[in-house]
Formats: C-alpha cells, sequence, structure tokens
C-alpha cells in the first residue's frame, strides 16, 4: 500500500493543465466494443481505473495501440465473447465500477452480456437498476445469480421504447443509450441523466453512425441503426479535477492558473466556489485563482447559513462536495454541507476534526462546517484515504496544514487523479511518495 508524506504550509505558483475526464473516459472506451472499425480517443486520463478498463478491452479481444502519452486507438474487430464465460474476466470486471458499462454495447451489437457486481468506491449502496431496468423495456431478459453475485443479460432481441427512468443515473443513462443505438426502432428515454459527459458520448456516437437528438437535454430520442463505423473524440478537461485545483488554490493561499478548462462545461462549479468566498477570474478558457489570505462564506438574501448540495447535472456536482466541505474548514462563516446522492461520503470528515477542523456530522447525509478563518490552522496527521474525492479533500488539507502528515491508502487518489504528486510538486508542493 502506497502513502504520501506531505509537508503542509507551502504557498503554490504556476499553471496546472487538466487531466481527460475520467467519468467521460469509462463511456467512450465502453463504446468502442460498438463497431469492428478504429476509434481513436485523445486525452485518455493515465489514472487507475482508466488504467484497468482499457486492460479488460485488451483481454477481451480489442487491438490496442497507444499513440502517445495520452492517445490511443481501440479495434473491437475480434470480441472473443468465451472470455466473457471466464473467472478471470469475473475477477477483472468485479474490481471496477466502470466496467457495468460494456453491458451496453454487448447487448447491442452481439445480444448478450455477462458481468460480477461491480466494485469502486465505498460510499454507500449505489443500486443497479436504473440499468437493467432499462434493458428490460428493450427487451432483454436478465437472472442474477446471487451466490456467485453474477448478471447473465440476453438481449438477442432489443426493440426501441419509451422508458422514463426511475434516477437520472450518468452511468444507467450511458449504458442504455448504448444499447439502444442499434435496437430495432425508436428509443425515447426521459428523465435521462444531461452531464455533458453524457452529451460528449451522444455527439461521438452521432459521428460513429448513430440517430440521438434531445442532446443537451432530459429527454433523449434515439433511431436505431443496423451498424456504427468509427470515428476520433476528444475528451473533456476533468471538472471534478478542476474544482480539486480550485480548492488547493484558496486552502494554501496559492496562485495558480488551470488551463484549458472548457469553461462552458463547467455549470455551477465556478459560481459555487465564489458562494464560498473564493476568487477566481475567468481570462478565455483559463481560470485564474490569485492568492487569498482570507474567504468569507456568503449567506443566504435572507441572512441564513449557505447550504451546498448536490444535485442532477446542471445543479452542483456530488463529486466536489469533499471539497466544498475541506476548504470550508479555513473560511469565515458556517455553511451546511448536504450530500444526498451518497449516504457514506461524508465519513472521512473524522480526519479533518483529528486535524483540528470544527465540523459537526449530523446524519450520514449532512455536515455543519464552522469556519476558523485561518485563527486556528489544520495541524499534520496520520490518515487513510477512504476514497477518490475524499482522498484528494484530505490531500489539500494536508497541504494547508502545520507540519507534516501521512496519507496512507493513496491507491484511491490515483483512481482518478493523473500523477497527482508530481503535477503538484511542479508548482513547488512537497509531496513525497512512499511504501
Amino acid at each position: 500500500m502506497g502513502s504520501f508524506r506531505v509537508q503542509g504550509g507551502i504557498k503554490l505558483q504556476g499553471e496546472i493543465v487538466p487531466q481527460g475526464a475520467k467519468n467521460e473516459a469509462l463511456q467512450i472506451l465502453c463504446a468502442v466494443l460498438l463497431t469492428p472499425d478504429t476509434v481513436t480517443v485523445h486525452k485518455v486520463p493515465n489514472i487507475r481505473d482508466v488504467n484497468k478498463l482499457i486492460e479488460l478491452l485488451g483481454f477481451m479481444g480489442v487491438a490496442i495501440t497507444q499513440i502517445d502519452g495520452e492517445s490511443y486507438s481501440f479495434t473491437a474487430a475480434n470480441i472473443n465473447l468465451d472470455y466473457l464465460d471466464s473467472a478471470d474476466f469475473l475477477q477483472k470486471a468485479s474490481a471496477l465500477r466502470g466496467s457495468v458499462m460494456i453491458l451496453g454495447p454487448l447487448l447491442a451489437r452481439y445480444g448478450r452480456g455477462k458481468i460480477s457486481k461491480p466494485g469502486g468506491d465505498k460510499i454507500g449502496r449505489r443500486r443497479m437498476d436504473t440499468h437493467f431496468t432499462g434493458f428490460q423495456k428493450l427487451g432483454a431478459t436478465f437472472l442474477y445469480d446471487k451466490k456467485k453475485e453474477i448478471y447473465h443479460i440476453d438481449g438477442s432481441d432489443l426493440k426501441g421504447c419509451y422508458m422514463l427512468l426511475d434516477e437520472a443515473s450518468v452511468t444507467g443513462t450511458a449504458n442504455i443509450i448504448m444499447a439502444a443505438v442499434m435496437a430495432e426502432g425508436k428509443t425515447t428515454i426521459y428523465n435521462a441523466a444531461c452531464e455533458p459527459y453524457i452529451q460528449q458520448l451522444c455527439l461521438m456516437l452521432n459521428r460513429m453512425g448513430a440517430e440521438i437528438s434531445g442532446i443537451g437535454s432530459n429527454l433523449l430520442t434515439i433511431n436505431g441503426v443496423k451498424a456504427l463505423g468509427g470515428t476520433v473524440h476528444t475528451l473533456l478537461p476533468d471538472m471534478i479535477e478542476i474544482g480539486s485545483f480550485i480548492g488547493l488554490a484558496a486552502m494554501t493561499q496559492s496562485e495558480i492558473t488551470i488551463k484549458n478548462v472548457q469553461v462552458e462545461k463547467l455549470g455551477l462549479i465556478p459560481d459555487t466556489f465564489r458562494r464560498m468566498g473564493i476568487k477566481l477570474e475567468i481570462i478565455g478558457d483559463d481560470i485564474f485563482i490569485p492568492a487569498q489570505k482570507h474567504y468569507e462564506i456568503e449567506t443566504f438574501i435572507d441572512g441564513s447559513i449557505l447550504n451546498v448540495a448536490d444535485a442532477i447535472w446542471p445543479g452542483f456536482t456530488p463529486d466536489l462536495l469533499s471539497i466544498i466541505l475541506v476548504i470550508a474548514t479555513q473560511a469565515k462563516g458556517t455553511v451546511l454541507v448536504h450530500q444526498k446522492m451518497f449516504e457514506s461520503r461524508l465519513f472521512f470528515v473524522d480526519k479533518l476534526i483529528d486535524m483540528g477542523a470544527q465540523i459537526i456530522l449530523c446524519d450520514p447525509h449532512r455536515a455543519t462546517v464552522i469556519g476558523l478563518d485561518r485563527k486556528y490552522p489544520l495541524r499534520g496527521i496520520r490518515m487513510t484515504s477512504p476514497d477518490i474525492r475524499a482522498g484528494v479533500a484530505l490531500l489539500i488539507a494536508a497541504m494547508s496544514a502545520e507540519g507534516t502528515s501521512i496519507i496512507d491508502n493513496v491507491e484511491q487518489i490515483d483512481r482518478g487523479y493523473q500523477h497527482i504528486d508530481q503535477r503538484l510538486n511542479a508548482l513547488g508542493a512537497k509531496i513525497e511518495r512512499i511504501n
């Protein structure tokens, strides 16, 4: 197990370029299974979850060529369906939650799929019902082997239909879209997720020959086609990494420019950080965060305490609530952080409390943070990263704290952030990777 030794209290300065979007990458890489032609993908992040999925595609028979550090070509002309029945496939797929999105392409192109219960962050229950209900409405049948935790799906006769999703699940929407693009007839998906990553997937599929309309809304219409061809696709910059860098700059009183962020795809992220009192300036397609000694949390118009909550797009993403929570510890003012979607994501606050933060964990979904206005700096401690987003929040806390911190289980951070220690060290940080 790897760890970071972090020296706190150091101000950073310079420019940083965000990696390609992790959550988009997982969808796009699964979509290469829809065609025997070559699909080229640029800005692929070099992170554990993406690398595991690329490895899994290779074992399935996809021909993969790494063009350069961030670009790959994928040719899924000779998929080995027998590999789906192997213990090796089930083991590899279960280690990665994003692997569930190979089901839609497999059903669309081959009429069957199989997968074990996927893994991922330990942030509470993350049900699969939206995926499978959507497949069933398209005509698929499935069997869940409870003892082995394996899903068997028969999609040999998929037909378009109308469906109203029970939740606007991003991965569920992506999976259903990929299953429907070659189903017979018209599919209408209402209450679809409409995140930029879903928009990117639909635009890519249309370039491959799909017929998808309503892109950017929660009502998608898909006319099934017989086959799809190859294309070239470039991933968006990772909005979660962009938000993490904004929070890092504020906490460490650093002057940082985040380059090439595609501002129009960030939604409420910049304004939410502004409500936390953080100054940021959009210059072209870059975000400049000046060094701030103090930042003050806004209140609502009637003077009541600000409540920052996650919501489906275009609401504020749940993946950045951990960052909001940690930067609030050194702000002036109080904020209620309400994590609605996942019931275990706030449990990492015990580490921040050990560092000296004033946080009241109201219940599994809500935490009240009383800002210390830097009068009482956080102190370095030893702690463990429980998941990707909490891990980066703890890294930010450690970089702002007095003294040295050790963060264990940094493999969790590596799942979502590319060479984060090297990139931050280039800005002046002192992060040492140790075993």
